[in-house]
């Protein structure tokens, strides 16, 4: 009965708000408050709230295992991830706990709790879009995480000190974790890509991870975030974590209705849930400006930024520990949050190309190192995006003979192939800044090997309104996709799996007329 009406809600406005072009998670949301409101017509048991709290929790472990896997966590120890988040968390919290002491009559305690929980930003929601996109990997996703990060362990300071509990002398086991490291990694080669490869991803995040780390006196999530991180370099950590995609989604979905479940409103709460809402763009402001502090760019700044911009479930743990009683209000707080972020998340990059000329401007005179403009060289060939198609397409092209030069938004395959001694720069298709007073006029052809498709449409569109009348290539997984992508300005692309089945035909009949297999 439970979850015949959880999946009945969760469907049918996940549904409707998609069909408004907003993401699902929204839906979802309207779904958690749909079923409050509705609860004492549906006869729900009292045991409804723990079963879904237990989902949810298992969600958002396997969400931040899956983020870890995609981590490298030498990348996050940067001025811009520590110096950003921690004068981000000081500054709000200075502005807002007086704000709230006044406004509100509130206790200096309940209004210096209260600024805390606002303070921090969503690490679903951020770690959701960006994975939607495909940029936890990109410059910006991986400074918007490593912030998060910051946050996530300032929360779990804030939770201790504010419960009165304190970590067991157990906890300190967890400094032998990078031991485990070659038995982890010989049981993930080892486990095949079936069911086992599954087993292991829940084994790692939710018993050793975050049981292990619970049973000690720490955190479960931060327990599943370092032992996905631990795997991070293994060759098989995005099969691991594609693997675990599905599960990871459907879990998540009970951690939205949750926070619509917390209850409903009364009219205080709606007025302090608006208010809260209407002072966001002053987070994301704050965040914008203070990443250009740190010498990064308008663009790294503003998408960062933008996937901050929102309230964290992390501010109801907090509440649930230290102030019960608002429980409510933030969760109404976050839901509005997210339905003004999870839009603004979704046209990010299009937003940025209205805006980035006057953003330009505020940008510092020294560049941040890891966008430091590129220059092209004698190459003659262009392979954008270096994943496995891409490093394919780039080593059988070296083979015959042409000059290359490969591009990838990702610092951690650029160290990779650097040392494989590829040529390859760090450089981001979709930055206005890299195209403008481009030099393409060495350059014959181009590659589109991103694994995003709107970096190879936006991509196809900047080298044609440049000039480049060169050869432009592309692959793609769907036939709609790949007509976009011509639309844009692409001579010919590639469905990936009909030109594999075309290969493997031709090797068949190589076969069958010379009597030996191709070489």
């Amino acid at each position: 009965m439970l979850e015949a009406i959880w999946i009945a809600f969760a469907f049918t406005l996940g549904f409707a708000v998609r069909r408004l072009g907003l993401p699902n998670l929204i839906g979802y949301l309207a779904a958690g408050f749909a079923i409050s409101a509705a609860s004492p017509y549906l006869s729900l048991p009292e045991e409804n709230g723990k079963i879904l709290d237990h989902i949810a929790h298992l969600g958002v472990l396997l969400l931040l295992f899956t983020v870890g896997l995609k981590l490298r966590l030498r990348n996050l120890v940067r001025p811009e991830v520590i110096g950003g988040g921690l004068l981000h968390f000081t500054v709000s919290c200075l502005l807002l706990a007086p704000g709230l002491y006044w406004l509100l009559d509130l206790e200096p305690y309940t209004a210096g709790m209260l600024a805390i929980a606002l303070a921090f930003s969503s690490t679903v929601l951020a770690a959701k879009a960006l994975d939607s996109k495909r940029e936890l990997r990109a410059f910006h996703g991986r400074v918007a995480i490593g912030i998060l990060i910051v946050q996530d362990l300032i929360a779990l300071v804030v939770m201790a000190i504010a419960s009165g509990d304190t970590p067991s002398a157990w906890a300190l086991l967890i400094l032998l974790i990078p031991l485990l490291r070659p038995l982890i990694y010989r049981l993930l080669d080892q486990s095949g890509h079936d069911e086992l490869l599954v087993l292991l991803g829940l084994l790692l995040a939710l018993v050793v991870g975050g049981q292990g780390f619970e049973s000690v006196g720490l955190s479960s999530e931060l327990g599943a975030l370092a032992f996905g991180a631990l795997l991070a370099n293994h060759p098989r950590a995005t099969e691991l974590s594609n693997s675990l995609w599905s599960i990871k989604e459907l879990f998540l979905v009970g951690f939205f209705l949750q926070i619509g479940m917390e209850g409903l409103p009364d009219r205080g709460m709606i007025i302090f849930a608006l208010v809260m809402t209407l002072l966001l763009p002053l987070k994301g402001i704050l965040f914008f400006l203070l990443l250009l502090v740190f010498k990064l760019r308008s663009r790294s700044a503003f998408l960062t930024g933008l996937s901050l911009t929102n309230y964290s479930e992390f501010g109801l743990i907090v509440a649930s520990v230290a102030l019960p009683q608002w429980l409510v209000p933030l969760a109404l707080t976050l839901a509005l949050s997210f339905v003004v972020s999870a839009p603004l998340n979704h046209i990010a990059h299009p937003l940025y190309e209205r805006l980035g000329a006057r953003l330009r401007r505020l940008e510092r005179d020294s560049w941040h190192p890891d966008e430091v403009p590129v220059s092209l060289g004698d190459a003659q060939i262009i392979v954008m995006g270096m994943g496995r198609t891409g490093t394919a397409a780039y080593d059988r092209l070296q083979s015959q003979g042409y000059r290359l030069l490969a591009l990838d938004s990702d610092p951690g395959k650029v160290d990779k192939h650097l040392k494989a001694g590829r040529n390859i720069l760090f450089a981001d298709a979709e930055d206005q800044a890299f195209w403008a007073g481009l030099d393409m006029s060495g350059i014959r052809s181009v590659v589109l090997s991103m694994s995003d498709s709107e970096a190879k449409i936006i991509s196809a569109k900047k080298l044609r309104a440049n000039g480049f009348t060169g050869y432009i290539v592309s692959h793609s997984l769907y036939e709609d996709e790949a007509n976009r992508i011509d639309a844009a300005g692409a001579n010919r692309t590639y469905l990936t799996m009909n030109e594999a089945g075309t290969s493997l035909a031709e090797h068949v009949g190589h076969y069958m007329l010379e009597g030996k297999p191709e070489a």
